[in-house]
């Protein structure tokens, strides 16, 4: 079972996040992931799910979402051929002693510290996954407040974009 990164090229219509993640809650697929964003088209939203499956698995996800009315275009994204990100603001307890530390520890994952008060500091990390799950771990030892992840987005490397056909809106 691995980790899978499916991006959704959608009408931008109200409820249609709604019923892309009700379909994956009917089928049993469990969403690890999920980010939407405007694309250059405000017609066209871009949805990226990622979720963990095997190949059969994937493939009927694949098979279900792409039925979905509202769906222009999905395709299923090869990591080594797309960039891949994910955000995290990490809000910590701080005394003066951990400062010197916690920023070291930062610079060596180019990590930046974007708010600083007396007792506590928040962090800014953007990356791979499994960079910002190696960034938590070396934290784990200082006092966590809060922490905000936005789930993974990307695009594919080159000079394509991800085409969607162009065919009449479904609106009613």
């Amino acid at each position: 079972m691995e980790k899978t990164v499916i991006s959704l090229m959608v009408e931008n219509n109200a409820g249609v996040l709604a019923r892309v993640a009700m379909l994956f809650g009917r089928r049993g697929f469990n969403i690890d992931s999920l980010t939407v964003s405007a694309t250059d088209n405000p017609d066209i939203s871009r949805i990226t799910i990622t979720t963990t499956g095997d190949e059969q698995i994937i493939n009927q996800i694949v098979l279900q979402t792409g039925k979905l009315v509202e769906v222009r275009a999905i395709r299923v994204e090869d990591p080594l051929e797309s960039i891949q990100r994910e955000l995290l603001l990490l809000k910590l307890r701080t005394s003066e002693n951990d400062l010197n530390d916690i920023a070291a520890i930062c610079s060596i994952y180019e990590a930046k510290i974007v708010d600083l008060s007396e007792r506590s500091l928040i962090i800014e990390l953007t990356g791979k996954s499994g960079k910002i799950d190696a960034f938590l771990a070396v934290l784990k030892k200082y006092e966590l407040i809060e922490q905000c992840r936005t789930g993974v987005t990307t695009i594919e490397r080159g000079e394509t974009a991800f085409a969607y056909e162009q065919r009449e809106s479904h609106r009613s």
